[in-house]
């Protein structure tokens, strides 16, 4: 029987020690216990973060953390600059679009990149934007965006930067106050090492200024401000997802003990060993600017990408995602994020070159895994 690895780019592989915090029992979550335990997970996350603003838990996916950015910042018929670069971009419009939202679309195509000197042409021309929203890791597509470059230019308006954090935190760098980042939103499940459920926003003090002047904010259960007022009691206004929250404070001693610099190093590692081995093997990184979080993967002409994913799982046991709606089959999805190590990521790559001597696509075998191999022992 083969074990089952999962290198999908959210969930994500969950440490041993947090799956066992998971199977104590239920515990109640008004409890001064319980209390202490979302007081150090907001420390710890303010150190994933890399900012001393606020953080706010909720009870939710990703995306209802950035429905919260966007129901808290703006009304219907305010306007947002949104830089859009594959489908979590188009999430972002999709949110606004329900709140009735003004949208400037700053848009470049799947794989590639916005440049800054777009958002600084988009600003000047429109003045009266209320916030710039970007996103930080594009899952869909492996892009990593300019985001320190994109505070910097934020920073000199009056608009706010909001920052769809959820893959990209923890796996690439991101320094949420030096970076200028207004506020950044981040889940549970990608390189938090947790399963899905919870959502982390980071509000800067810029940010509070727009929420509380937004008299004509459209929310309720995402009422951020409501959330602010239970923060110096280490409590919620709604009923949390306690257990998640106990074995979130799992993961985060783990990331604390490595320390967010070597966190940072050991990713980028990963992700330019796993593209040195896609480049030995004759194949092309999709990502004209990649992220270190995931490596995506042109599919070849001759290869049914959506057949290679399945015999890939089903004979070998590694799951990889495939591409999400136009991009499905012409691209694979390599996560390397979070409880993932060196060893990980040579497994994956010698699976994946496994399934493509079964597609019948021609290369060396094994030149792959020893291109990554000279990356991860430094002589590549």
């Amino acid at each position: 029987m083969l074990k089952t690895r999962l290198f999908t780019p959210g969930p994500t592989p969950v440490p041993e020690e947090t799956l066992l915090e998971l199977a104590k029992p239920v515990t109640y979550h008004r409890t001064a216990e319980q209390k202490q335990i979302l007081g150090e997970v907001i420390a710890d996350l303010k150190y994933v973060f890399q900012t001393a603003n606020d953080v706010i838990v909720l009870t939710s996916s990703g995306t209802g953390g950035m429905e919260a950015a966007v129901s808290n910042v703006l009304s219907p018929g305010k306007k947002a600059i949104l830089l859009t670069a594959g489908r979590w971009g188009e999430r972002w419009r999709g949110i606004m679009k329900g709140f009735g939202i003004e949208v400037v679309n700053v848009e470049v195509a799947y794989g590639k990149a916005i440049p800054p000197a777009m958002l600084e042409e988009a600003l000047a021309n429109n003045p009266d934007t209320v916030a710039v929203f970007a996103t930080l890791s594009e899952t869909s597509t492996g892009v990593g965006h300019d985001v320190e470059a994109f505070g910097k230019i934020v920073a000199k308006t009056s608009a706010l930067l909001v920052v769809d954090g959820i893959s990209g935190l923890g796996a690439m760098e991101c320094r949420t106050d030096d970076w200028k980042i207004d506020i950044c939103v981040s889940g549970s499940q990608k390189a938090l090492m947790l399963p899905p459920g919870l959502a982390y926003v980071s509000v800067s003090a810029k940010a509070w200024q727009v929420i509380e002047a937004n008299t004509a904010a459209k929310n309720f259960y995402f009422d951020l401000k409501r959330y602010r007022a239970k923060l110096p009691e280490n409590d919620t206004p709604f009923t949390p997802a306690n257990t998640l929250i106990r074995a979130q404070r799992v993961s985060l001693k783990r990331i604390r003990a490595e320390g967010i610099e070597n966190l940072w190093a050991r990713h980028a590692r990963m992700g330019a060993a796993a593209r040195a081995a896609i480049a030995a093997l004759g194949l092309t990184n999709f990502a004209e600017r990649p992220n270190n979080a995931m490596t995506v993967i042109t599919v070849p002409a001759s290869i049914d990408g959506n057949e290679l994913l399945k015999n890939l799982e089903k004979k070998y046991g590694y799951k990889l995602a495939n591409g999400q709606d136009s991009m499905k089959g012409k691209i694979w999805r390599l996560s390397h994020m979070g409880y993932c190590d060196m060893f990980d990521v040579i497994g994956a790559l010698s699976a994946l070159e496994l399934a493509l001597l079964d597609a019948g696509y021609k290369f060396q075998p094994g030149a792959g895994v020893a291109a990554a191999q000279r990356v991860l022992t430094g002589r590549g």
